[in-house]
């Protein structure tokens, strides 16, 4: 084939190609062309949310707190000796009640009383030294130093009697206020020092009950305020009443410390058992309740969503007490404020609303 036919072929197959491609996107031009105009956003087709509203309005409801806290005894102390020694006697039984002054331990004390006996011989025998030396005195046939030597003496033997007789006393184990004893940890015949627990006394008629409330609440609890509680595996609610409250804020748990005082008369309250208390403050007759679910919780404040002109606003608010569904409103809402209640994640500053339902 000569080189004229393969240029005129090339030439051929370039064209066609050309006028096929051109055929296509005129036809795909014109499809295009015929199908409706995609709306502009933000315009009249932009689809809007659905939500639910709620009215604002006043409702009475009953302030109270709902807290946790632990019974404690109202005096507790572990018995420890504060020398070392054997133990001869035990006069305690476990788990019984004491009186204040009671014979709890007796450790040996035999040398001890044998020093004090040694230091009165010495001591005596010091006065009749110095009765003489006092009568030598007046005749001069001793020097005033040495009386005072020898009354110094006395005096010092005075002091060392004092000290064994205390020594004597720690010998003895008493109980310092009334109470009910624990476990006994030793036996006699122990050889004790004072890092040894011998037994517990513990006051638990009445009982203290220490337990936290939000900070918020520093200015609205006060000493003498009433409390009820429950304890767990017990049905029956028992009472109370607040007597101190710690000055000091924790600045971790952002709570204040408080303590009530229990009677406990018939003894089936025990120390270290968990309480669930409920403190009854006063009752708001105007309460601004709205549900829960409608704050927006920040990092510096609380927002809602309310309706302003059909659209979405977004308020500043701040809460009071809670319950399961409803949180109070302090400040940022009035009476027939429009509060959104749901689609709240979907919808921005000026955004149209448009209603499911109005609670």
């Amino acid at each position: 084939m000569s080189n004229a036919k393969r240029t005129f072929r090339s030439i051929a197959i370039v064209g066609i190609a050309g006028i096929a491609a051109f055929l296509i996107y005129k036809q795909v031009a014109g499809n295009k062309s015929s199908e409706p105009a995609a709306p502009a956003k933000g315009g009249p087709g932009k689809s809007q949310v659905v939500i639910d509203a709620f009215i604002v309005k006043t409702s009475p409801i009953d302030q109270y707190i709902d807290a946790s806290g632990t019974l404690q005894s109202n005096e507790e102390v572990e018995v420890k000796p504060e020398i070392n020694g054997r133990i001869t006697r035990l006069f305690f039984k476990e788990g019984t009640n004491v009186k204040k002054g009671d014979l709890l331990v007796k450790i040996y004390d035999e040398d001890l009383k044998a020093q004090l006996q040694k230091l009165k011989l010495q001591q005596q025998l010091a006065k009749t030294t110095l009765e003489r030396q006092e009568n030598l005195l007046k005749i001069n046939g001793i020097s005033r130093q040495d009386v005072d030597v020898t009354r110094n003496q006395v005096s010092a033997y005075a002091a060392d009697m004092d000290y064994t007789q205390t020594q004597l006393q720690k010998t003895e184990l008493r109980a310092p206020f009334s109470g009910r004893l624990g476990l006994r940890n030793v036996s006699e015949g122990a050889i004790v020092s004072n890092a040894v627990v011998i037994t517990t006394l513990q006051q638990i008629d009445p009982l203290k009950i220490d337990f936290t409330v939000p900070e918020k609440y520093r200015n609205v609890v006060k000493n003498g305020d009433k409390l009820s509680f429950t304890v767990a595996g017990d049905q029956n609610t028992y009472n109370g009443s607040i007597y101190a409250i710690d000055p000091k804020i924790d600045l971790a748990t952002r709570t204040v410390k408080l303590r009530a005082i229990v009677p406990n008369n018939n003894g089936i309250l025990f120390p270290g058992s968990f309480a669930k208390i409920h403190i009854n403050l006063k009752d708001l007759p105007d309460a601004m309740m709205i549900p829960s679910q409608a704050v927006i919780p920040g990092t510096r404040d609380k927002k809602v969503i309310v309706a302003d002109s059909g659209r979405a606003k977004f308020v500043v608010v701040e809460t009071g007490i809670r319950d399961e569904n409803s949180v109070q409103i302090t400040s940022g809402l009035k009476i027939g404020d429009t509060v959104i209640t749901s689609g709240i994640l979907q919808l921005k500053p000026g955004a149209p609303l448009k209603y499911n339902k109005i609670k």
